[in-house]
């Protein structure tokens, strides 16, 4: 696919899908970026790695943003103190010289997207009308209890 092409498609790809699969897609994004900019630290081209960090921290910064902390409780309130924490950690990289905290948030977020992608496949599911049980709920039934 030629360069043009693959901008329209992942321009078409982002505006169709729905909320949960543009974070994913967004996590995908910040990823790769925190790869290149590891890659270019590797080569010593530090302007590069610069960029490619900034443009992960506009990712994880918009995310942060986004979130509804009034209706999202618990949950934003922790992903919030997440993204705070991969800002920092990404701005020490950004002037130091060890790529090690650019691994450990790319994995970070690595580990993330599975819960996002479970998310989205559970909220497809409700979509189509099947049944979806929660963990605790399917334990608690198996152990004889229904909550």
């Amino acid at each position: 696919m030629n360069a043009f092409g693959s901008v329209q498609y992942r321009q078409t790809q982002v505006s169709t899908v729905d909320k949960g699969r543009l974070i994913v897609l967004l996590y995908e994004g910040a990823i790769k970026f925190l790869r290149e900019a590891a890659r270019a630290q590797a080569e010593g081209d530090i302007s590069a790695k610069a960029g490619f960090i900034n443009r992960a921290l506009d990712i994880i910064t918009e995310l942060s943003q986004s979130l509804n902390m009034q209706d999202g409780g618990e949950i934003a309130q922790n992903l919030k103190r997440i993204y705070q924490f991969w800002i920092d950690h990404l701005i020490r990289a950004k002037v130091g010289r060890d790529p090690q905290p650019l691994e450990d948030v790319a994995e970070m977020m690595s580990s993330l997207i599975e819960a996002w992608q479970a998310v989205c496949t559970d909220a497809e599911a409700i979509r189509q009308n099947q049944e979806v049980r929660p963990a605790a709920t399917l334990a608690a039934t198996t152990a004889g209890k229904t909550i």
